[in-house]
């Protein structure tokens, strides 16, 4: 995790843990939402409004709202009930994934973006920003986790992906689809979140947290082991494999996943197709025999992110993957 990605996960942790205490009414009609601007395509700029090359994160928080039409009748910001946070597209769904796990609150927290910058012919992003307060405004919203509102859609962190480079239709949730839609504001949800989050999930981490060293492999025909060589001989923890179909592992590998194994690292079978789920291993054996993890429908960067959390409790592979089960 590179220095300034980790800063800003430590900023966001931070602010989650001063909003979820709970807050005492004040008597206001409005709902109460912080919102938390990290950058991204939605703050960014171009020097016409037809071109696809522009410069992330250089419009100001204030100015994001005041290019909003009726925000202030959504919400207000003193004391919180919810929070939104604005975000690059690109790692979105890994953040709210993250915070999905750590996050000790049962308030609404929504990430929301945009594919295309404010400067743009149909920027999407007011449009956005304005259903994301309007999800972590409504009451139907709290207990559901982390949210992510892209497109008139409502996700779950753990199911949403993004799926295109530049589609306003990217973020999909391949296994499961939307939790509900919201459109002008009007917020509906369809289901729930079944998995362990939030307020129940165990994990547990604070600014000065420094999480386990996991790394991808990425599976692929006549790959070679020295990169997995490389990772354990400079203290990797864990490896989740981005295997073909049901995570199946190329044979030149499985050696060297097998000596990883016998220094402890852990190893978790994911795959690269973008949907579908990894199970027990029955035909190489590989889960039985040396404690390789399935990831069940975890995408290689979301399986990553559950990997090193459980690595900061254990590294029993047995109840890695009762993580893997639960959340």
């Amino acid at each position: 995790m590179n220095k300034k990605y980790s800063r800003f996960l430590k900023i966001v942790f931070v602010w989650i843990l001063f909003f979820s205490f709970p807050v005492t009414s004040s008597g206001q009609a409005l709902p109460r939402i912080a919102i938390l601007a990290t950058g991204g395509t939605i703050a960014g700029t171009a020097s016409s409004s037809g071109t696809a090359v522009y410069e992330a994160g250089q419009v100001k928080v204030e100015d994001l709202l005041k290019s909003v039409p009726g925000l202030d009748k959504l919400a207000q910001k003193e004391e919180v009930n919810g929070i939104v946070i604005t975000h690059g597209t690109d790692t979105m769904e890994e953040t709210a994934w993250f915070l999905h796990l750590v996050c000790k609150t049962n308030k609404p927290v929504v990430l929301t973006g945009s594919m295309r910058p404010s400067t743009s012919i149909s920027a999407d992003g007011p449009a956005n920003l304005y259903n994301a307060v309007a999800v972590a405004a409504s009451a139907r919203s709290r207990g559901k986790g982390v949210l992510v509102v892209m497109n008139d859609l409502i996700f779950g962190a753990r199911d949403v992906t993004k799926t295109d480079t530049s589609n306003l239709d990217t973020f999909k949730s391949p296994n499961s689809g939307p939790l509900g839609s919201v459109v002008f504001g009007d917020v509906h949800f369809y289901r729930s979140p079944d998995r362990l989050h939030t307020a129940n999930s165990e994990f547990v981490v604070n600014g000065t947290t420094v999480l386990p060293w996991v790394s991808i492999v990425y599976g692929y025909a006549f790959n070679r082991p020295e990169m997995i060589e490389v990772l354990v001989s400079a203290g990797v923890k864990g490896v989740v494999y981005a295997g073909t179909g049901d995570g199946m592992i190329n044979e030149i590998l499985v050696p060297a996943l097998k000596k990883a194994r016998q220094h402890d690292v852990a190893v978790v079978r994911s795959s690269r197709c973008g949907s579908g789920r990894v199970v027990f291993d029955t035909m190489q054996g590989l889960d039985s025999s040396f404690g390789f993890i399935p990831a069940d429908n975890l995408n290689p960067q979301k399986a990553r992110i559950l990997l090193m959390l459980g690595l900061m409790q254990t590294s029993d592979s047995k109840k890695l993957y009762s993580m893997f089960l639960g959340y």
